[in-house]
């Protein structure tokens, strides 16, 4: 068997765009040998900032194509049809020859079998993998006309050690890879992949993604446990470093004990996101140390890379200090007039309407919940006060996180203060969710407030769409509402935030608004649900006919029911229902009068009959009790209680009398029962 090496030598390519070419190469490359029938190609994909690296081992030498007839288009077509048919197959323009059909007469071609070595369709192919490649950004350098994430320099590329040569662009392929000399790139002529990797080892290149991870991993950890040191290792960083780099070193970096004063999340985003710096923490307490790791790309043996680091860190962590200095001090009150400026969607007017809407909701929803009317309004008010900040400005990633602690420092409460941070969660599906009640009232009455605008103007999601992160806000209202165990009409909301913005005299286009908010929440909720792997059958049996938009006492209900309903409970009455259902519809079809559920006493003639009613009427008052007093399991113990009533009733009794009135109060008799089902969960949709 053969193999395929394929290194692209560039200036250094940032982490994402490096992710992206190797996903979009190795799926032409992958495309290519499915088309061929290459079926136990084994493949080894890497990357560094300057290396594109793709190894293809197990690959047949030719490529085997068996004679066949080919049909192209009809005779008569256009000529294009018939020229496109030629190129397609790659055929020559005398091999095609006319025959009628069944259908008319066409244009046919007989390909001849035959062997092409696998190295010349290589050759031929890279070329437009390499062109065809997407890069999110991209640039051309020098007068080439080549568009590259960064700089291409060389191309290697060997096949059963074989140069491959090809060209593209202003780069032809070689056998030759480039390593870092004293001066400039060393070049080094290679033989084969083993050769290569030796190469590279050698020069301290760990070319492997998943090896620069263990290294860098294993060598934190051994750095925090020789200095008594703890971080969390934040995945995304990692990834980004791993990618950063070809050699890891890693080093430990200071800063002046003063900027610890600083919010923690001020500090922890300046060294994660705009420096890829590791934040340490003591072991003692947990709390930020003014120390940090940094992955650098070689030794650094005169210090100089860990004091340009640290040069680079102070100085933007002054910039954040001279703005929080700035800002902590502004009275957040005061600043919420500046929201007027600031335009939150241009047919929903500002901020600053926003917040008050925010504040009519938030006063309603602590009445349901039963916090502080006044500081769920104040809270409200005040929750995107920060937006007009500098600091928020240079860094909008803390909005709402800085606005808390704006909040703490003007001597607000620690509850009004935590809903300024908290009304923006859950933001990923991950997120925690508020907990603390003003929080809760805030963070619905902002996502409802998002909902009835932007459905209110029909700015609503498509499948492929989601500019204004509606979904997002969807699945936060049913999480946190899930989670703190909160029972809520969320029409009544709805109703509440429209009233709201007709106050403001926002024009609302779609009259509909309500009812479709209400539908698209409830889809994010079958989805909420299955994602905790409850039965699609069970889902749509409880909301199928549910009228009902308290989604916590819905999630309580279907998820209790899941799991009862594969209990012998649980099979009883799937049971009992689909046997009367069977029987009710082989009826309907030969009666001629509409059921309504409503037996006569009066008629029935068999004790089995007076039983089973009964029965359904014991069930009918346990209904009457308030629903957060009975459970799942109460209410289908009691349904699967009817079963040996069924049973009994269809042994004695006859369904189907020759009498038509009787015929008739029996069958409503079952109806009966199958209502009284129904007004539980909608057994029909159950699968056995």
């Amino acid at each position: 068997m053969s193999d395929l090496l394929l290194e692209l030598y560039s200036e250094e390519i940032p982490p994402t765009l490096q992710e992206d070419a190797k996903s979009n190469i190795s799926e032409n490359f992958t495309s290519f040998f499915e088309k061929n029938g290459f079926k136990k190609v084994v493949s080894e994909i890497y990357s560094t900032p300057k290396r594109l690296i793709f190894y293809y081992s197990n690959l047949p030498t030719n490529i085997k194509t068996e004679a066949k007839v080919l049909r192209g288009p009809k005779v008569g077509a256009p000529e294009q049809a018939v020229q496109g048919f030629v190129k397609s197959n790659n055929l020559d323009p005398k091999d095609i020859y006319e025959e009628d059909t069944d259908k008319g007469k066409f244009i046919f071609a007989k390909t001849q079998k035959k062997e092409t070595p696998v190295i010349e369709e290589i050759k031929k192919n890279i070329p437009h993998f390499l062109n065809g490649l997407q890069w999110r950004k991209k640039m051309r350098w020098g007068n080439h006309d080549l568009s590259w994430g960064r700089p291409l320099k060389s191309i290697l590329c060997l096949f059963d050690k074989q140069t491959i040569s090809f060209n593209f662009f202003h780069l032809t392929s070689t056998n030759v890879t480039y390593v870092d000399g004293p001066l400039d790139d060393k070049a080094v002529v290679i033989k084969d992949y083993s050769h290569f990797k030796k190469i590279l080892t050698d020069k301290r290149i760990t070319f492997d993604n998943a090896e620069r991870e263990k290294l860098i991993t294993k060598n934190i950890q051994s750095f925090l446990k020789k200095n008594d040191c703890e971080l969390e290792i934040n995945n995304k960083l990692l990834k980004q470093v791993i990618n950063l780099v070809e050699d890891p070193i890693v080093l430990k970096g200071s800063f002046l004990k003063d900027f610890l004063k600083l919010p923690e999340e001020l500090l922890i985003l300046t060294m994660q996101h705009h420096q890829r710096y590791f934040p340490m923490r003591s072991t003692n307490n947990h709390k930020l140390i003014n120390n940090f790791i940094v992955v650098a790309n070689k030794e650094d043996i005169t210090n100089k890379i860990i004091k340009g680091n640290e040069r680079v860190l102070a100085a933007r962590l002054s910039d954040a200090k001279f703005f929080w200095e700035k800002n902590k001090s502004q009275n957040l009150v005061k600043q919420v007039n500046k929201l007027k400026g600031i335009t939150f969607y241009q047919s929903l007017g500002s901020l600053h309407d926003k917040t008050q809407r925010i504040r009519v909701l938030a006063s309603l929803i602590a009445d349901f919940i039963n916090c502080k009317k006044d500081d769920a309004e104040i809270a409200a008010s005040i929750c995107k006060a920060d937006l007009v900040s500098d600091l928020v400005g240079e860094y909008p990633e803390l909005q709402g996180v800085l606005g808390k602690y704006f909040a703490v420092e003007q001597g607000f409460s620690l509850q009004i203060a935590n809903a300024i941070s908290d009304h923006y969660l859950p933001i990923g599906p991950e997120d925690r969710v508020p907990k603390e009640k003003i929080s809760i009232a805030v963070a619905l009455s902002d996502k409802i407030d998002n909902l009835v605008g932007f459905f209110g103007i029909n700015e609503k999601p498509t499948s492929s769409k989601d500019p204004y992160a509606l979904r997002r806000s969807a699945l936060g209202i049913l999480r946190i509402l899930i989670e703190n165990r909160i029972s809520i009409s969320l029409k009544e909301l709805i109703n509440n935030s429209k009233n709201s913005y007709l106050t403001q005299r926002v024009n609302i286009q779609n009259p509909k608004f309500a009812e479709e908010i209400l539908v698209f929440i409830s889809d994010r909720f079958k989805n909420l649900l299955k994602d905790q792997k409850v039965r699609p059958d069970v889902i749509e049996s409880v909301l199928f006919n549910s009228r009902s938009d308290d989604y916590y006492s819905l999630f309580t209900k279907i998820k209790n029911l899941n799991k009862v309903v594969k209990s012998n409970d649980g099979l009883n009455v799937i049971a009992v229902y689909k046997r009367c259902a069977n029987i009710l519809e082989q009826s309907k079809k030969d009666l001629k009068q509409e059921l309504f559920g409503d037996p006569e006493i009066v008629l029935f003639k068999h004790n089995e009959e007076n039983f089973l009613f009964e029965k359904i009427n014991e069930i009918r008052e346990h209904y009457t009790t308030p629903a957060r007093l009975r459970t799942v399991e109460q209410t289908m113990g009691l349904l699967a209680g009817t079963k040996g009533f069924v049973d009994k009733f269809f042994d004695n009794v006859k369904v189907n009398d020759e009498n038509e009135q009787i015929k008739k109060n029996r069958l409503e008799l079952l109806f009966l029962l199958c209502k009284t089902f129904d007004s539980f969960a909608d057994f029909s949709k159950f699968e056995v």
